[in-house]
């Protein structure tokens, strides 16, 4: 299907006419510029990021930026999260956003990030073919499951897998990326793939794949979030405070105009409108601070971790959640 180019313009019209409203809320800090601002910002983002492609195709973000001296905006991309976590821990990025599993990885491995807001998660699912003979999460024992080792689908399968009363010991783990598992699931290399929207879309709609779980179980369900560079968010916090009030105002912009957000990402992506429409139609819009749940929730998934071996220490989550210093005057 072809994207309607009136509707994207229409639409982008619509946003940058959007009430620039003054920074307000949990965000809300007057923005000085500081002595020496950063001349360039640069953002990781996920193909699969619709709300940080839209962003960039606006472009707010260098509006927003360059009253503290910003001078322009880098747009990275990958393709998934651990491999954007271990740029931004070496200070190659700025900001990026990911589910719940990288930063796990991240903070045991020294990585020097902080947590900066959150966001819900993407859905995720696990997926068998359309004439596989699992029927169930049971089912899968003894099987080659995929999933990104490290990324958020890491998490959702093995919680799908307890459900069941197994662990990853009970299947074959399957460490893929997103393109080479679309290719091993419809290849038959695979006997099942744990992966988030819009591949979990995709997949349904245009490979016949079938549904074993997905996270509107809410015993699966997590979040995602935005992290950042920490030495940068402790120079630069009036830069990292306006871009994450910046991205919210998109993202709530976003949550009541998903029609103009589908036709909008599948300009930039490739992907078909209607594959991200029914990504959306599944999807909560929203970013704010972290919360306590979320800090609990990110706790708990790394003391699961350390007591299945999986992560080689101990650590707390709370160490490493960024908070943006008072507002003077």
């Amino acid at each position: 299907m072809q994207t309607n180019r009136r509707t994207i313009h229409r639409a982008l019209l619509a946003l940058a006419g959007a009430p620039a409203l003054a920074s307000r809320g949990a965000f809300a800090q007057q923005q000085q510029q500081p002595p020496s601002a950063p001349q360039e910002f640069r953002v990781g983002f996920q193909k699969g990021s619709a709300l940080l492609l839209l962003v960039r195709k606006r472009p707010s973000l260098e509006t927003r930026l360059r009253p503290l001296g910003v001078q322009s905006v880098k747009w990275v991309e990958f393709q998934f999260g651990p491999p954007m976590l271990e740029a931004l821990g070496h200070g190659a990025i700025d900001i990026g956003s990911v589910g719940d599993t990288p930063p796990i990885f991240a903070q045991a491995g020294g990585s020097d990030i902080v947590y900066v807001a959150g966001t819900p998660s993407a859905q995720h699912a696990v997926l068998v073919p359309r004439d596989s003979p699992v029927r169930s999460l049971a089912d899968l024992k003894g099987r080659r499951v995929a999933f990104g080792r490290g990324s958020s689908a890491h998490n959702v399968a093995i919680k799908a897998l307890a459900l069941a009363g197994l662990t990853l010991k009970d299947v074959v783990p399957t460490y893929l990326a997103p393109a080479d598992a679309t290719a091993a699931f419809n290849g038959g290399n695979i006997d099942a793939w744990v992966v988030w929207d819009p591949y979990y879309a995709i997949a349904e709609r245009h490979y016949g794949a079938r549904v074993l779980a997905d996270t509107s179980d809410r015993r699966l369900a997590s979040s995602s979030y935005y992290l950042a560079h920490r030495p940068f968010a402790g120079k630069h916090p009036a830069v990292i405070t306006a871009a994450v009030d910046e991205i919210r105002q998109v993202t709530e912009w976003a949550g009541a105009h998903r029609a103009d957000l589908a036709a909008l990402a599948a300009e930039a992506t490739g992907i078909d409108a209607p594959t991200w429409q029914a990504a959306f139609a599944r999807a909560e819009f929203s970013v704010g601070p972290l919360t306590d749940a979320q800090i609990a929730q990110q706790q708990e998934l790394a003391d699961n971790f350390y007591a299945l071996g999986i992560v080689p220490k101990k650590f707390t989550v709370r160490d490493i959640v960024w908070k943006a210093p008072a507002a003077k005057g």
